[in-house]
């Protein structure tokens, strides 16, 4: 028997089908890119994060983010070797992460300032393209800072310019080696595994934010990922959305 998608899943398909539909109106279509890299991301939630399962956040709201770290890329003919974009966001209390996409609190982007202007806008629409429109226009912001990573041992420090940063370490799993998650309900193609881990911290004091917590949720992992891997992601969630949608109600002729 074959389940329906969750409420939650609905929304993000909407809001991408939508962000897509949009997008191809409003201007021609992209150049195609491709990046390699790492993710680290880290939230306010207890680990292993629920909201990657359509769950309820373990407090009243997730709030965190990610970065992404390129070891090798392209936009069109524009080079993004050794940049680096970050969001940062937070979903209403009392609601689901994907539930909620489209009326988060808020949802800035960081953009390495190290970019040069056609890095910068090639950037912001690989953070578009890889991530839906959480927030309205007017509670989402662009920020140009400084990204960086450093490595000690087994923690990684992830710093976003003025505003905070994170540092996490992975754990290992029951049976050994480390701990993994595989194809949650949330799974794009950079998220389509991530290994776990916890935070030694996170910080955040913009967007009227002060944040300061520990031991709270750290994913990792690597990616090597296409705008044709994103095109293809998306029409198979719009596809999944048409199979899902209740048939038309049909009106009753009258005798």
């Amino acid at each position: 028997m074959r389940r329906g998608l969750s409420s939650g899943v609905l929304v993000v398909l909407l809001v991408l089908t939508a962000s897509a539909a949009f997008a191809a109106e409003a201007k021609p279509p992209a150049p195609p890119w491709k990046i390699s890299g790492q993710l680290e991301e880290a939230c306010s939630c207890d680990a292993a994060c629920p909201c990657w399962f359509d769950s309820k956040p373990t407090k009243m709201n997730c709030s965190g983010g990610f970065a992404l770290f390129i070891d090798k890329g392209k936009y069109g003919d524009v080079p993004l070797d050794g940049l680096a974009v970050a969001t940062i966001g937070q979903n209403p209390d009392g609601t689901t992460m994907m539930g909620s996409m489209g009326n988060w609190n808020f949802l800035y982007v960081y953009v390495d300032e190290k970019a040069n202007p056609e890095q910068r806008k090639a950037l912001e629409e690989i953070a578009r393209a890889t991530s839906p429109p959480a927030a309205p226009p007017e509670r989402t912001k662009i920020r140009y800072i400084p990204i960086t990573r450093r490595i000690d041992g087994s923690e990684h420090v992830v710093t976003l310019g003025p505003y905070g940063s994170f540092s996490g370490h992975l754990v290992d799993g029951g049976l050994g080696g480390r701990s993994k998650v595989v194809n949650p309900t949330g799974a794009d193609p950079i998220r389509k595994e991530y290994m776990q881990g916890r935070t030694t911290r996170q910080t955040y004091t913009d967007a009227d934010q002060k944040w300061d917590w520990s031991n709270s949720n750290y994913m990792f992992t690597t990616f090597d990922v296409t705008s044709e891997d994103y095109a293809k992601f998306a029409q198979a969630m719009t596809q999944k959305m048409q199979e899902k949608a209740p048939p038309p109600k049909t009106e009753k002729k009258s005798q």
